[in-house]
């Protein structure tokens, strides 16, 4: 178990020699092992004191610290590595306690697994936050300071904890209330005589608002056509049927123009038969003896037949 321990050791060492660079550096190369990490706010930056006009842009790192680890043999299944915080710079025996603590809780968040990178960004973090000129300033006006801008930076974390919160809770509440809407969609709602009474009512309303449009959309119409802008109601009472309208408005039939009519129309047919009568047609032609109609009989017309048959079948066709 010693020698799995001490292999996954030293791939963790080899993993953070590779961040930070020279930054890192194995003080005991034998177990117990032991690391001292360096640490600044920004990792390219030039030191407060330098001369240098070209870096101008360049961050400026104020404060910095040393992380000094020394690692169990059973890191990192069963104990954490134990640690020291050094000041390198800009930074009070308070700020190394502080950072400590801070170093400590952070590992014990990461327990079971490599914890040395999780604790170095943590407390990089940290320096950037307090990446301020005169952290090691013991006076009171400068005391003062720091503890002013220790509230407004805990009342930014405070608001945008806040914040985060608030949306928190307002996507839950969105969340709900589109369950209860599925909800309500899959169980539908209960037919009752009250629920249906509210239902017909609502209906009847839209029903009613509905036709007002209609009529207020045809009296419209109607007046841009010429009309008097008013839509005019048919009484269907008292309207006359079809026989009526035929024998009179006043509803009786009119038994004299009938009669009339019907003696015009026999007019008119014996007009047409006297017409008839006056032909002239010669009656000789239809004057004919019996003898006559028996020599017809006696024709043989199916002879004639047979010949034409006989002449068509003598014929070959032409090739």
């Amino acid at each position: 178990m010693s020698d799995e321990h001490c292999e996954e050791q030293e791939m963790e060492a080899e993993a953070l020699s590779a961040i930070f660079d020279d930054c890192m550096v194995i003080q005991k190369d034998s177990q117990p092992f032991e690391w001292a990490i360096t640490l600044w706010p920004e990792q390219q930056a030039v030191d407060d004191d330098g001369d240098d006009d070209d870096a101008v842009d360049t961050p400026i790192n104020h404060v910095g610290i040393q992380v000094l680890a020394t690692i169990p043999l059973d890191y990192p299944e069963l104990s954490l590595p134990e640690l020291k915080i050094e000041i390198k710079k800009g930074l009070t025996d308070e700020h190394a306690q502080e950072l400590l603590e801070l170093a400590m809780e952070e590992a014990e968040n990461n327990r079971g697994m490599p914890v040395m990178y999780a604790v170095c960004e943590r407390l990089r973090e940290w320096l950037l936050e307090n990446n301020e000129k005169g952290m090691d300033d013991k006076s009171m006006y400068a005391q003062m300071m720091k503890r002013e801008k220790e509230k407004e930076r805990e009342a930014q974390k405070a608001k945008v904890a806040y914040e985060s919160q608030k949306q928190k809770e307002e996507l839950t509440e969105a969340e709900a209330e589109e369950l209860a809407v599925r909800k309500r969609r899959a169980e539908g709602t209960a037919c009752t005589d009250e629920t249906f009474a509210a239902w017909k009512e609502r209906f009847d309303a839209e029903m009613e608002l509905q036709r007002q449009k209609e009529e207020e959309a045809d009296a419209a119409d109607t007046k841009k056509k010429g009309g008097k802008g008013e839509k005019k109601v048919v009484d269907k009472t008292g309207r006359l049927t079809g026989f009526q309208q035929f024998s009179g408005k006043m509803g009786t039939v009119d038994w004299e123009a009938m009669e009339a009519a019907n003696e015009n129309a026999q007019r008119d047919e014996d007009e047409d038969d006297d017409d008839v009568g006056d032909l002239n047609v010669n009656e000789e032609l239809f004057d004919v003896d019996d003898e006559d109609l028996d020599d017809l009989d006696e024709l043989d017309f199916d002879d004639d037949d047979d010949e034409d048959e006989d002449d068509d079948d003598e014929e070959e066709p032409d090739i």
